[in-house]
C-alpha cells in the first residue's frame, strides 16, 4: 500500500467501448515513448482532425461577456474587484487567502501586490479576505477599510479594520486598526462585504453564523450582530480614537456598542436584519437605494432593497415561502424578487444597479447571477410594483462578485478561472459555437454518432464516479502537435482546444453525452447532448432537464451544474488523472489489453516521461474489488466521488480533505463534530470511530433532499457505496 493508494497488478478492467476508427495518423508522433514496458493499447497517437474546442459561447442575442483583460494572469480565488473613487486607470482585485493585487488598465500583464493579509486570514471554509472600501477621501485621506474572517488557526471571527496607508501608489508602511471583531460559530455564511454610502457611513453585512437553518437563531435575535447589515461612523472617529461612532438614526442608536458575542440589548450597529447571507450588495448611484443578493438555504434565492429598520425574514421566510423556523411573520419584508434552487441555480451574487452607456437596455436594471449555474439576470419593472427575472446570459463561470467600473460599466470575477470578464453588447447576435447537434461537433462520427471520432483516445478510470447506475463510456482528444502536462500530484493539464467525451447508458440504453471542453482561451466548460430513443440523434440540452427513462428520473446538468464538480481545486479534468489511468484497458484496436500510462506514453501524449514503470506508481483501487483493502476501497470512493469538492481550496463550508493522498488525521473527519447540522443525529460526527449510524458523512449519502451528498446531479442513492463507507467505519481500519 502506497499512501492509501495500491499498486496495479490487477487483472484486466474490460471497458465496454465504442469502436476507435484508424490508430494511425501521426497526430502526436510514430509512438516512440519514453521507455516504459509494453504491451501497449495504441502503436501511435490517432491524429485528431477535428475534435477541438472551439470558442466559448458568448451571451444571448443582445448580451455577451468578454474577458476584461485577456494579458493579466490568473488571480487566485478572487472575492471581489473594485476601482478606486474617481481612478479609471488601476484595478484592485481581492484573493480569498489574503492578498490585495492591483494591475493598471495599460498594462494588466504587470500584476502587483497592493496589500498582503495572508498571515492574518482565516481562510477555511467560505471565509476569507472577503471585502474592501476606500475611505470617501481617498486618496486625499489614506486609508482604506477592509473585511476578513481571522484568528488563523483558531476559532473564526469576522473583523473590519482600517488600514492606514504611506503612500498610495505602491504601500509599504500600513497600520491596522481593527474597528469590529465579530465570534463565528461556523465556517460558513460570513457576508463580508463591505462599502460606504453616500451618506458617508460604512455598511457591513454579516450572515447568520452558518450551520444550517440558522443554527442558532441569531438573523432575528437583536442582541447579536449576525444576520444582519450594520452602518457605522469610521470618518467622524479620527485614528489614533478607537474604533467607531453610531450614526444618530440607527434604529438602536442609544445602546452600548456590540461585542464580539453575546450582549444584553440590541445592538446600535444594525441597520437592518433577518438576513441570511448576505454575499454580495451595492448602491445604486443614482437613487442611493442599497440592493443586496441574500443566499437562500435550501429553497429560495432573494433580492432584497434594504431599508433603515427593515426585518427581511430569515429565518421565517426563505424568499416568498416559509422558511425553517415556525415564527410570526408580522412586519417581515418581502424580497423585491425570488427564484427557487432549480437546474443549477444555488446561490445568489448580488450585483449592480447599471449606469452605463455601452448596455442601454440595461440602464437603471439591477444585474444579479446565480455562483452555481453561472446564469445573469436584470430585474424586469411588470409596472405593477413587481419585478421579473429577465435572463440575460447563460455562463459557465463562479461569478463571485461584481463591479461597476469607474467608466460606469460592468464587470465580474470568476472564482474559479481567476478572470476579470465584462457584460458586453453581443456581436453578430450572441452566436452561440457550440452546436445544436451532437453529429456536428467533430468528436463522434458524423455518420454514426453513436461512435467516436478518429482522433478520439478510449480510457477507463479505476475509481468510477456514481451516476445512478449508468454505464459510462469515456474519451478524450487534444490538438494534434500538443501534449498533456502532469503536477506533483497527478492531476492532468489538458492543452487548449481538448475535449472529454463521456457517454452514459442506462439498461443498454443511450441517453446521454457529454462534452468538457477547455476552449481557446484556457477556460474549461461543460455542454450536454441528450439522445432520442432510436439512439439516431443528441441534441444538445441548455440549461439542463430531467427525463424519465423507466422508473428512473434522468438529470441532464446544465453547463452551471457541470463546474459545481469540475472545480478548479481539483484541475478540472476529475477523471483523467495518474492513479485513476494507472491501470489495465481493453483496447478494441489493435486488439490489446494493457497498461493505459505506458499506452499514453508510447504515443508521445504526455509532455514529460512517467517517472517510472506503471506498476511503482500510484493507482487507485477499485472500490467494487473486494479483492482490494476495505480502507484502500473506501478512499478511493471518497477521493472519485467527494474530493473534487472536499479538499484545499475546493469551495465548500466543511474543512475535510478527502482525498485518497490526504493522510487520516489530516482529512478533518474523526471525531470531529459537524459543523453544519447534525441532521438529528445525537451526539454526531462526520465520521464517528467504529460507528457509521452515528457518521454524518454516511447519513448524507442516504439522502437526496437539501442535506444530501452530492447535492447535485443525482436521485438515486448509491446503496452499495453507502454499504462500503459504513463497513470501513466501522472496521478497526477506520477512523
Amino acid at each position: 500500500m502506497r499512501n492509501l493508494l495500491v499498486s496495479v497488478a490487477r487483472s484486466a478492467l474490460v471497458a465496454s467501448v465504442l469502436g476507435i476508427a484508424s490508430c494511425g495518423g501521426g497526430g502526436g508522433g510514430a509512438g516512440n515513448g519514453g521507455g516504459v514496458s509494453g504491451p501497449f493499447g495504441l502503436e501511435s497517437r490517432p491524429a485528431n482532425l477535428t475534435c477541438i474546442a472551439p470558442a466559448r459561447p458568448d451571451g444571448d442575442a443582445t448580451t455577451a461577456t468578454m474577458d476584461a483583460f485577456p494579458t493579466a494572469p490568473a488571480f487566485s480565488q478572487p472575492t471581489k474587484i473594485l476601482q478606486a473613487p474617481g481612478d479609471a486607470s488601476r484595478w484592485f482585485v481581492l484573493e480569498k487567502t489574503g492578498r490585495i493585487r492591483v494591475f493598471s488598465v495599460s498594462n494588466p500583464a504587470a500584476v502587483a501586490t497592493w496589500l498582503d493579509f495572508s498571515t492574518l486570514v482565516n481562510a477555511n471554509s467560505e471565509g476569507g479576505l472577503l471585502g474592501m472600501a476606500f475611505h470617501p477621501d481617498y486618496p486625499a485621506t489614506r486609508e482604506v477599510f477592509v473585511s476578513y474572517t481571522g484568528n488563523p488557526g483558531g476559532p473564526m471571527v469576522s473583523r473590519v479594520s482600517r488600514v492606514i496607508l504611506d503612500n498610495v501608489s505602491s504601500p509599504v508602511v500600513t497600520t491596522e486598526q481593527i474597528l469590529l471583531t465579530v465570534d463565528q460559530p461556523f465556517g460558513n455564511h460570513n457576508g463580508g462585504d463591505i462599502a460606504f454610502s453616500p451618506d458617508g457611513y460604512l455598511y457591513f453585512g454579516l450572515g447568520d453564523g452558518g450551520g444550517g437553518n440558522d443554527h442558532f437563531g441569531y438573523a432575528q435575535n437583536n442582541t447579536r450582530l449576525l444576520g444582519k447589515m450594520l452602518r457605522i461612523d469610521v470618518v467622524a472617529v479620527v485614528y489614533p480614537d478607537p474604533g467607531y461612532s453610531i450614526p444618530a438614526d440607527n434604529p438602536f442608536e442609544a445602546n452600548a456598542k456590540c461585542g464580539p458575542a453575546a450582549n444584553a440589548a440590541s445592538c446600535p450597529e444594525i441597520y437592518a436584519t433577518g438576513l441570511r447571507n448576505p454575499w454580495r450588495w451595492s448602491f445604486d448611484r443614482a437613487t442611493d437605494d442599497l440592493w443586496l443578493g441574500d443566499v437562500g438555504e435550501g429553497s429560495r434565492e432573494e433580492v432584497n432593497r434594504i431599508e433603515r429598520g427593515g426585518n427581511y425574514g430569515w429565518n421565517c421566510r426563505e424568499g416568498f415561502i416559509a422558511g425553517p423556523s415556525n415564527c410570526s411573520t408580522a412586519g417581515l419584508i418581502d424580497p423585491v424578487t425570488d427564484y427557487p434552487h432549480a437546474n443549477g441555480d444555488v446561490s445568489i451574487t448580488g450585483g449592480y444597479v447599471y449606469r452605463g452607456t455601452g448596455l442601454p437596455a440595461l440602464r437603471g436594471r439591477y444585474v444579479f447571477a446565480d455562483f452555481g449555474s453561472g446564469r445573469i439576470w436584470a430585474l424586469e419593472d411588470d409596472g405593477q410594483g413587481g419585478y421579473s427575472n429577465d435572463l440575460l446570459v447563460d455562463t459557465p463561470y463562479n461569478i463571485s462578485a461584481f463591479a461597476l467600473g469607474e467608466n460606469g460599466e460592468l464587470y465580474f470575477a470568476d472564482i474559479s478561472s481567476g478572470q476579470i470578464r465584462q457584460l458586453t453588447a453581443a456581436a453578430g447576435g450572441g452566436v452561440d459555437p457550440i452546436p445544436s447537434s451532437l453529429a456536428d461537433t467533430g468528436c463522434v462520427d458524423a455518420s454514426d454518432p453513436t461512435a467516436p471520432a478518429s482522433g478520439m483516445i478510449p480510457y477507463t478510470v479505476n475509481a468510477a464516479f456514481w451516476s445512478d447506475g449508468a454505464v459510462k463510456e469515456r474519451y478524450f482528444a487534444i490538438p494534434d502537435g500538443t501534449t498533456v502536462a502532469r503536477n506533483a500530484a497527478g492531476d492532468f493539464g489538458f492543452p487548449s482546444g481538448s475535449v472529454i467525451l463521456k457517454s452514459f447508458r442506462l439498461g443498454g440504453q443511450l441517453i446521454e453525452t457529454r462534452l468538457f471542453m477547455r476552449h481557446p482561451d484556457g477556460v474549461w466548460a461543460g455542454y450536454t447532448y441528450e439522445w432520442n430513443s432510436a439512439e439516431t440523434v443528441a441534441t444538445r440540452v441548455i440549461g439542463g432537464k430531467t427525463r424519465q427513462v423507466g422508473a428512473q428520473t434522468w438529470i441532464y446538468p446544465s453547463e452551471g451544474e457541470c463546474m459545481q464538480c469540475h472545480t478548479s481545486a481539483a484541475g478540472f479534468s476529475l477523471g483523467p488523472e495518474l492513479a485513476q489511468l494507472n491501470g489495465l484497458f481493453a483496447y478494441s484496436s489493435p486488439g490489446q489489453t494493457a497498461n493505459q500510462l505506458a499506452t499514453l506514453e508510447h504515443i508521445d501524449w504526455f509532455t514529460a516521461l512517467l517517472p517510472g514503470e506503471p506498476d511503482i506508481l500510484a493507482a487507485l483501487a477499485d472500490p467494487a474489488d473486494t479483492g482490494e483493502s476495505l480502507t484502500d476501497r473506501a478512499r478511493a470512493y471518497l477521493h472519485t466521488n467527494c474530493a473534487q469538492c472536499h479538499r484545499p481550496g475546493g469551495g465548500t463550508p466543511s474543512g475535510m480533505d478527502l482525498r485518497a493522498t490526504t493522510a487520516l488525521p489530516a482529512m478533518n473527519v474523526c471525531d470531529v463534530p459537524p459543523q453544519l447540522g447534525d441532521l438529528g443525529i445525537a451526539n454526531a460526527r462526520l465520521i464517528a470511530a467504529g460507528e457509521a449510524e452515528r457518521s454524518v458523512l454516511v447519513e448524507r449519502m442516504k439522502r437526496r433532499d437539501v442535506n444530501g451528498m452530492p447535492p447535485i446531479g443525482s436521485n438515486l442513492i448509491d446503496d452499495d457505496g453507502v454499504a462500503l463507507l459504513s463497513s470501513w467505519i466501522d472496521s478497526p481500519g477506520g477512523c
